[in-house]
């Protein structure tokens, strides 16, 4: 039996996760943590009975330890909870679903204790990259990529000697807004953001796969992960979101993976790396899929990428203000306090504020993301 934690275990990918963890039956649950869904971890518990679980909410994690005294599951509650349920002695594997840049201590904190990753939280490469990749090499353990695209290259890249790719080759959908100009951009709402034609994800990064900041984010962790330099990363688009990336080597030979749109296959394949398994869903049914298209990318119009690049390409801290000021825009919109273009500017005045630090320590990076937060709470 595989011994797992999982950070973020009422999300999207935390909820998909268990429903692999159901279908294969031989994996243990040694811990969960969530933001502040008790009711929904409080059924987890009772399923899957973890040593310990951890709420963020600390008022809520008190609350969840009434709920579940008949159980032997231990509750911890705010960021130390994290840490030590991050580190569980007989723990083998960490899945950090969790969103945002709170997932950067925890899964520093696991890699110390000698545990893998099933990597499901970009920002922690996007913004400690330079920490987290030596630490891991150090360590010994393996960064096992979850997103979709960034699982598709490591299964191209399997087995093929290192560093022999000449470009990776990001696939995104283009979001809900495809072809629209900015000007229709104006009028769109929340719920015209929240309906992705091809995916079903969390509400933080359904929005950035309309902004294209989501892609952004992925070519700087595409970096990290495979050791890429960022001219080596190319975004194509995909409408039909069947082939989740490609690898083209120095030979010009171009491996893509394909299937259908289904976080389980990535996360599946994370968890019982080198091994595959069965995983029951739908096929590709080729003959009735007709045609794959593809394009570039609008990055006039959908300025996430764009300034994504920009960050990647000025380094040190300022992939962390890109990253920062996106989640406090987001959230905003989330709560219909700006508007959908409203995100592009947000970025925008946060990076140009900003005087970068070229190699930045953990503690700094978590200063600089609580400034840009405070700053832009004040001017928004």
């Amino acid at each position: 039996m595989k011994k797992i934690g999982i950070l973020g275990s009422t999300g999207s990918i935390g909820t998909q996760t268990l429903e692999v963890v159901r279908q294969n039956g031989d994996i243990q649950i040694r811990g969960l943590a969530a933001g502040s869904n008790i009711e929904l971890l409080e059924k987890q518990v009772r399923e899957f009975t973890p040593e310990m679980v951890s709420v963020m909410d600390e008022a809520k994690a008190k609350d969840l330890a009434v709920r579940i005294q008949d159980t032997r599951t231990r509750v911890a509650g705010g960021m130390d909870g994290m840490l030590e349920l991050a580190s569980l002695e007989d723990m083998e594997l960490l899945v950090t679903a969790v969103v945002g840049m709170i997932g950067i201590r925890p899964t520093i904190e696991a890699i110390r204790a000698g545990k893998d990753i099933a990597l499901a939280n970009k920002e922690t490469l996007v913004t400690a990259g330079h920490l987290i990749m030596p630490l891991a090499h150090k360590s010994g353990v393996s960064i096992l990529p979850v997103d979709s695209e960034h699982s598709a290259i490591f299964q191209c890249l399997h087995r093929e000697t290192p560093h022999t790719f000449r470009r990776l080759l990001l696939t995104a959908s283009g979001g809900p807004f495809r072809g629209y100009s900015r000007k229709k951009l104006e009028k769109v709402t929340l719920e015209d953001t929240l309906k992705h034609p091809n995916w079903v994800m969390g509400q933080k990064i359904t929005v950035d796969s309309a902004t294209l900041v989501n892609k952004g984010l992925e070519v700087m962790e595409a970096c990290w992960l495979f050791q890429a330099d960022l001219e080596q990363v190319e975004v194509v688009v995909q409408p039909q979101s069947v082939i989740h990336s490609m690898v083209e080597f120095e030979d010009g030979a171009v491996m893509a993976q394909l299937g259908t749109p289904d976080m389980k296959l990535p996360i599946q394949y994370a968890l019982y790396y080198p091994e595959r398994r069965f995983l029951s869903g739908e096929r590709l049914d080729f003959s009735a899929l007709g045609t794959l298209s593809f394009e570039a990318p609008d990055l006039d119009t959908f300025q996430g990428l764009a300034m994504a690049m920009e960050a990647a390409r000025t380094g040190g801290s300022m992939p962390t203000v890109f990253n920062a000021a996106n989640e406090q825009a987001v959230r905003k919109f989330l709560h219909r306090e700006i508007g959908f273009l409203d995100i592009y500017d947000c970025i925008r005045s946060a990076m140009n504020r900003h005087q970068v630090v070229v190699e930045p320590s953990l503690e700094t990076i978590l200063e600089i993301e609580t400034d840009t937060n405070q700053w832009l709470e004040s001017r928004w």
